[in-house]
């Protein structure tokens, strides 16, 4: 048994999330935590709300509360939308809880004890219409590198690069629109990356054969770029507080706070000790390589807009320390949901959120097809076309069909009880060596954390259910040879106890219902060389569930394009 610490990309506080930051980090982090738990792992999933820095301070303002109490508030909205999408935390922490406080200060003074923090005068940028330095994900203007004209003061979205404020063309402000604005001095502190920048690339030559070559690809392209050395504080009233080495205020730099793209990779830390304070666990053992942390297998999960701080920022810190810190081992990024030609978009309110989906259709519609048909390799395009034909074909025709067919047969010609008789033949021979060998794809396939083709791999196993029944035809058999329709009625009710346990690391409540047609409450990992035909006693009682999979009708879609928009062309 592995220990394997999970973590997904902390989500803003602004706002619920729409159904792209579902499939880009949480969903998939997710659906790979049930599976590995599933082989009996000991796993921590760790997520927690990114609270800090402008994007809290404004939407608070618009909400018209103190940022302390819309923080709150929208912690409890965030975290009931996981909870609602079957979304398998061990810990959903906060960033602005007090281990993340503590751990980000304590950071900054080992990083400056090993000189690679240092006090500089910045030039920034400062909107007098707005009477406030900007930060720069609040600076827009055009990018001095591939002319994208809304490339925000931290990176340019189209092209990728990072940026700073200072370096866009016609700079304005994102909180009015003003452009009376001008360049200010203001003191800040500095992450020294230029110094630990060999290191970082030694840690990425060591560590990336094991990505997938996106994540390898934006890390090399920033280390060949060059690392620059990159502020970490801002003038903000709303952070982590910059400190002094004896823990009060540091003179000169009163009322700053660190840049929240410092502190929160941190949380990952800081959530899994908030973990252990709830739980009685040990944090420090998943975290420390001199308490255990050893034999940890670090996974994260993000989409691509954040692999640059994961693969250089957060490990020029972590590295930087000195200290014996766990680095991740394995680095899962995806692309972009792309909704009707653009994104998805919480500030512009663009696409279906997971609460407005969670009105629509139950979590597992969803969690299927974000998973199996997601932006994994490249961008993928949400339909509602789309969602329409592969939920009805991969869940209504395929899956549920062929459990409901089973078991409403084993109900009417056997009285609901899985019959006894017969010897099974040459037909469940070919069938077993199938599905172990579909079985091991699907493993191995879920063991690389490719989705996409885990989901289709599991969907093979189905469609060689409803094979095996169509070629069986225990209908017919049981006109003249009742013992032969007993074995495919055995065979085809072990089916569904198998396909419940494929199915529960994509559909969790979907595969307790489908388990608990055939009385079968184990959905750990299938063993690959246990008797998957024989997972279901004779004499047991079987009962067919209500439609586990409604077909989500035209006039449902049209319904919704009406709601949310999307219409084709």
């Amino acid at each position: 048994m592995a220990r394997i610490l999970i973590t997904s990309a902390l989500p803003y506080i602004n706002g619920i999330k729409h159904l792209g930051n579902l499939a880009g980090s949480m969903l998939p982090a997710d659906v790979w935590a049930r599976f590995m738990r599933a082989r009996g792992h000991d796993v921590l999933y760790v997520c927690a709300t990114d609270e800090h820095g402008t994007p809290a301070e404004l939407a608070a303002a618009a909400a018209g509360q103190d940022v302390r109490a819309y923080c709150d508030e929208q912690h409890e909205v965030q975290r009931r939308a996981g909870e609602a999408f079957n979304l398998s935390f061990d810990i959903f922490g906060r960033s602005s809880n007090a281990p993340n406080t503590r751990l980000t200060q304590h950071f900054a003074k080992v990083l400056e004890e090993r000189g690679l923090i240092e006090e500089r005068v910045d030039r920034m940028i400062y909107s007098i219409d707005d009477a406030r330095f900007l930060p720069d994900r609040y600076v827009e203007g055009t990018c001095p590198h591939c002319a994208y004209e809304k490339a925000r003061g931290d990176q340019c979205d189209n092209c990728g690069r990072l940026l700073d404020p200072t370096d866009l063309i016609a700079p304005y402000s994102a909180v009015s629109g003003s452009r009376n604005l001008e360049v200010r001095d203001t003191r800040h502190l500095y992450l020294l990356q230029t110094k630990v920048a060999d290191e970082v690339r030694a840690w990425v030559d060591a560590r990336s054969p094991q990505w997938q070559p996106l994540a390898r690809s934006i890390a090399y392209k920033h280390l060949d770029e060059g690392l620059i050395d990159r502020g970490i504080t801002r003038d903000l009233k709303w952070g982590v507080p910059v400190v002094g080495p004896d823990g009060g205020p540091r003179p000169g730099m009163e009322g700053k706070v660190f840049y929240v793209w410092f502190d929160a990779p941190i949380e990952y830390i800081g959530a899994t000790e908030e973990w252990a304070d709830k739980t009685g666990g040990d944090w420090r053992s998943w975290w420390r390589l001199d308490e255990g942390a050893e034999d940890v297998r670090y996974v994260q999960f993000m989409g691509k807009d954040n692999v640059a701080f994961h693969t250089v920022s957060f490990p020029s810190t972590i590295l930087g320390s000195g200290e014996p810190w766990k680095t991740v081992d394995q680095l899962k990024a995806f692309n972009w949901l792309n909704w009707y030609g653009g994104k998805f978009s919480t500030s512009m309110g663009r696409g279906v959120f997971m609460d407005q989906a969670l009105e629509l259709l139950p979590a597992d519609y969803w969690r299927w097809h974000l998973t199996a048909y997601g932006p994994e390799h490249s961008d993928a395009a949400f339909t509602w076309e789309q969602f329409q034909s592969t939920t009805n074909k991969d869940l209504a025709d395929v899956l549920g069909n062929f459990v409901n067919r089973i078991v409403k047969f084993t109900e009417s010609k056997f009285d609901g009880v899985v019959p006894a008789g017969g010897e099974p033949g040459a037909l469940e021979a070919k069938l077993a060596a199938d599905i172990k060998a579909g079985l091991e794809a699907l493993t191995a396939e879920f063991e690389a954390m490719e989705f996409r083709k885990a989901a289709q791999a599991a969907r093979a196993l189905w469609v060689m259910g409803n094979e095996y029944l169509q070629e069986a035809a225990p209908w017919t058999a049981l006109k003249t040879d009742r013992e032969r329709a007993a074995v495919v009625v055995r065979t085809g009710l072990s089916l569904v106890a198998l396909f419940a346990r494929i199915a529960a690391p994509f559909m969790p409540s979907s595969a307790e219902k489908i388990g608990q047609t055939v009385t079968a409450t184990d959905l750990s990992w299938p063993d690959l060389d246990a008797d998957l035909l024989n997972l279901v006693p004779e004499g047991e009682t079987v009962a067919a569930a209500a439609v586990l999979f409604a077909k989500i009708e035209d006039a449902q879609v049209a319904e919704w394009t009406e709601r949310f928009g999307g219409a084709e062309g």
